[in-house]
Formats: C-alpha cells, structure tokens, sequence
C-alpha cells in the first residue's frame, strides 16, 4: 500500500474565504508552471457542485480538463479526481478540508491518494505530485494570508 500525501497547514482567514480562494479565485495563485498551456492569462476554473469539471482556459480559449469535483461541501470540505497532465484513468484523489482555527484563521488539510491504482506508477507519481504540492502551496497561502 503507498501512502497517502497528508498535508496540513493554517492561514490568516475564516473557512469561507479560505474555501472561495481554493475554488472560486484559484487563477489568482496558481503557478503557470503547474499548468498544461503555462500561457500568461490562463485561467483555472473549479466548477461548483459535484460534476463540476477543473480545467484550464487559454486565452485563445483552449481548454484542458485536470479533474472533476467529488464532494462539495462549502466551506468545510471539496474532493475531486486528479489527473493534471494525466490521462482521466489514471486519476487520483484529493481531499481537503478547511476547519476554523484559533482567531480569523483556518486549518487547511490536503489528503492526496488513490496511489496505488496506478501499480508500478504509483510511487513515481506521488512524488511527482508532493514536489507539485510544494510548488503550488506557497502560492495559495501567500494569497490567502
């Protein structure tokens, strides 16, 4: 069994907030470098609702789809298959959850797994994907300090 990518960390902001930078502004942090086109003006979308696809937009209006939502819960909790850069079969599975912490902050907590579907692969890609995380990560909470 490979184990899951756990994650855990606090920002300066309520859940609510913290949830509507994850899904709804999500362009305003995202690295290019963790994206398919890594085009100036790329947008990344998280449609609401379980269904909703996560994909990037160029500003030619290319589109590649990265995953789909799997729980929606605002504010406390999204899940969502993976596959950025992958083929959808080969999806992994994140869960985060936002739960108010002491003050205005919240404790943000990322559990990335579903490694072991993809046999010989899996230890390859959870390594590729904690690296991804650390890259993206600053980012996000940067934004939402």
């Amino acid at each position: 069994m490979i184990d899951p990518l756990r994650i855990v960390f606090d920002v300066g902001c309520p859940p609510e907030r913290t949830f509507e930078m994850w899904t709804a502004r999500t362009s305003m942090w995202w690295p290019l470098t963790h994206t398919v086109s890594a085009e100036p003006g790329v947008e990344v979308i998280i449609e609401p609702g379980v269904g909703g696809r996560i994909f990037e937009r160029t500003p030619r209006g290319e589109e590649h789809d990265w995953g789909q939502v799997t729980a929606w819960e605002p504010p406390n909790r999204i899940s969502y298959l993976w596959h950025l850069r992958q083929n959808r079969a080969d999806a992994t599975e994140v869960e985060i959850t936002f739960v108010a912490s002491d003050g205005e902050g919240t404790t943000v907590s990322i559990v990335h797994h579903g490694w072991d579907r993809l046999g010989a692969r899996g230890p390859e890609r959870r390594e590729l994907n904690q690296r991804g995380w650390a890259g993206v990560l600053p980012h996000f909470q940067a934004a939402a300090t």
